[in-house]
Order: C-alpha cells, then structure tokens, then sequence
C-alpha cells in the first residue's frame, strides 16, 4: 500500500511537471508570434514613412512644368484635343464659333480672371490651366450642351466642368462688373442720346427697359412663382439697354410670375432714374423746356415723368380699342422702333450665349450669376468688336420658347402726374418732324 502512494505522487508530480513544460511553451510561442509582428508592422511603417519623405523630397524638386504621375484615380481621359488642336489649330472663325469671341478677346478674359481662377499644383495633380478652365465654361455657356459632353471633349471630369462654370461665371461678375456693367457717365448718357435720335428716331432717350425670360428645371420649392405668361417656368429678369446695344444695368433672379413693375419700383435703376442720376446737371433742353433724358419701356410699366411708354389701345377687358389720335399712334409707333434697341440687344445676348435660350438645368443658385456673367461678356465682346454670325439668331429662333408677353398696365397710382405732360411734349416733337418731312 505504502509503495502504491508512493508510485501515485510520483505520477502525479510527473504529469504536473509535463503539463507546466507544454503550458510554458506555448507561451513562449505566442510572445515570440507577437515579437514578430510588432517588429514587422514597425518596419511597415518605416519603410512606407521613407518612402513617403522620398516622395516630397522628389516633389519638391521637380520643376512646376514637369508632368507629375498621378494616381490610379485621379486619371483622366487624354487632353490632346484641347492642347493641339485647340490651341494650335483653330482657326479665327473656330475660335468664333466655339467661344464666341476672337483668340484676342479670350485670351484677355483670361488675364482677367486670372486672380480668381488660378489655382497651385499639387503634389499629386496639375492644377487646370486658367485658359482651359475658361474655354471649358465659355463652351458650356454658348452651347448648353451637357456636362458629360464637355467633359469628355476636354479630358475633364464632369464635376470640373461644373465647378468652372460656377467659378468663373462668379469671377466675371465680381472682376468685370466695374468696367463692363456700369452706371453710365455724363459723355456716355449723350453718345446714346444721340444714337436713339439718329438710329431710332427718338430725341431725348438714353435707355430702354426690357425683361428676358430664361426657362429653368422645375424648382424644389414655389414651382407655380416660376411660371411666367406663357405658361412655362423661368427666371426673369430687367435690363437696360444703351442705344449702342450694350446693358447698363441688369437685375435677375426674379420669378417668372413676378410683375414686371414690381421688379423696375424696387430696383436700384428705379432710384437713380427717379433722383436724376440717368441726367446731367443741369438737365438738357427739350422743347424749349429743361429736362431730364427718358427711359423708354414696354406697356407693362408704369408711366413715369422719365420713363415713357406707348398710349394704351385697350380700356378694359370689354371695352373696345380706344380711338388714338394721330398724335398718339405717331407717338407709339416711334416708341415701337426705339424699343428694337432692346429687342435686338436681347436677340443678340442669346444667341451668342445660348444657355441663355434653351432650358437652363443648373440650380437656382447659379443661373442668376450665370445671366449677369453673359451680360457683362455681351458687352465685352460688343465692345471689342468681336463679330456676331447671323447664323446663331437662326439656331435661337427654331430652339427657343417665343418670349412671353406681359399684360399692359393701365393708368395706376404709380404714374406720375407730370408725366402726362412730358409725354405731350414728345408728341408735339413727333407731330412738328412729320410736318417738316411732308
């Protein structure tokens, strides 16, 4: 019995002894496991932080010119269309047809949005040329043809075309608006005087008023404010057009059911024009009497002592044509002709800018900024003397909705009293130039 305990404690401190062997080793397998792994992610890191320190150092060294290797993702389609056949092919006419305006003229926009459009290489991209990312945009803006047209045709992504319709239609706003979009000077206000007299027969007139409709994707929000006259949604706006075809003063982003006499009453032209800032001091003679130079607008204005506007045919709804006097239909028949001012100067901003004429699918945060762009480049080019094809009239005339009229207003509290007089006085101007030519 003794030797029988003595053979179980022995096997049983045996067995101990194996199990704490075994237990032992495997940890000092695992500590050894997880040595190495530590060892191996720290090298990992070193070797991935050398290589990233060897890429800045070689970034930084290489000349600005230099073409930089991208990553897989920010790969992008070839470019030679626009780096050869662009800038090395085109011809004038091309350069006319796809951007509306002379290589001249294009290349000064540039430099003229140059401080807000540049951008800095990086280490892992070229930044966009300021000249492509204009040419990019111009295109967008005198075609209207799709994101992902442009984008392919470019070698551009269509998030970037995008983004550099929406740049630079705000870099012209906020760089150009001072030279090409401006209150008018003393020498301004009579060389367009003397352009409505001598090619619109209208003596003493500086402007004319009118609204542009641009149709638009239904909104999120107030779709029925968008619909305009004619029944289709759109942003309106007001301009002001010189008797040289250029605008003075534009105000967009209104709704297309707005009430054009609403706009013009609220409207900073509205102040100026009513204080005599569309006159010099003192004001000119007319008629042998002083003053101010007019404004001329639609039936749907108000009558105002320098804003003058056609004799309403119309009563009411059941009341038949009222019977106008000579005197009165002379008068709206000269209004008629002088207002083609602006019924060209609009004919000739969409055309040129057919963004402008067909549905416009960008949001409502950028199609105002966008019309304001296109007018301050209508009056660029006008002013450069950039030619203007006859052809593109034809394009807006067969793809655009007609432009909605607005209903006449009637004589309201918005008339002035004197106005009345003034207009008599162009009457009698009318009527004494008609005796003299018979």
């Amino acid at each position: 019995m003794e030797e029988e305990e003595q053979l179980r404690s022995l096997m049983f401190l045996v067995t101990y002894m194996l199990l704490k062997r075994m237990r032992d080793i495997n940890d000092a397998n695992i500590q050894r496991r997880n040595e190495i792994q530590r060892r191996i992610r720290h090298r990992q890191y070193f070797f991935q932080r050398q290589r990233r320190m060897l890429m800045m150092m070689i970034a930084g060294g290489i000349r600005s010119n230099a073409r930089i290797r991208t990553r897989p993702w920010t790969t992008t389609p070839s470019t030679d269309w626009w780096e050869r056949v662009v800038m090395t092919e085109f011809q004038p006419s091309d350069w006319l047809d796809k951007f509306r305006m002379n290589r001249e003229t294009f290349f000064y926009l540039c430099d003229k949005l140059r401080p807000r459009l540049a951008r800095q290489n990086t280490s892992f991209r070229l930044a966009l040329p300021v000249e492509k990312r204009v040419a990019v945009a111009l295109w967008r803006l005198a075609s209207n043809i799709e994101y992902r047209t442009i984008s392919a045709l470019f070698g551009v992504g269509k998030s970037t075309v995008c983004r550099c319709v929406r740049d630079m239609c705000h870099a012209i706003v906020a760089l150009l608006s001072s030279i090409y979009l401006r209150s008018p000077g003393e020498q301004e206000l009579e060389d367009s005087a003397q352009l409505f007299l001598s090619h619109w027969g209208f003596p003493h007139c500086v402007a004319a008023i009118a609204t542009l409709h641009t149709a638009i994707i239904t909104p999120s929000n107030n779709a029925s404010d968008y619909a305009n006259p004619a029944g289709w949604l759109s942003v309106m706006s007001q301009v002001a057009v010189s008797g040289r075809g250029h605008f003075w003063d534009v105000c967009a982003s209104f709704p297309g059911g707005t009430d054009p006499a609403e706009i013009l009453q609220n409207s900073s032209l509205w102040a100026t024009a009513a204080e005599g800032g569309l006159s010099p001091a003192p004001p000119p003679t007319f008629m042998g009497k002083s003053l101010r130079y007019v404004l001329l607008g639609e039936a749907c204005y108000p009558l105002q002592s320098w804003l003058m506007k056609a004799y309403p045919e119309e009563q009411g709804r059941t009341a038949s044509r009222t019977a106008l006097t000579e005197q009165q239909q002379l008068f709206n028949g000269r209004l008629a002709r002088a207002l083609r001012v602006s019924q060209e100067a609009l004919l000739r901003l969409r055309a040129r800018w057919q963004c402008l004429s067909k549905r416009n699918d960008c949001g409502l945060d950028v199609v105002p900024t966008m019309i304001l762009a296109c007018c301050i480049l209508h009056n660029m080019c006008e002013s450069h003397g950039d030619a203007f094809k006859a052809e593109w009239q034809v394009e807006v005339a067969e793809a655009e909705s007609p432009q909605p009229s607005h209903k006449q207003l009637l004589s309201t509290s918005m008339n002035q009293s004197n106005a009345e007089e003034v207009r008599q006085l162009f009457c009698d101007y009318f009527e004494e130039q008609n005796k003299l030519n018979n």
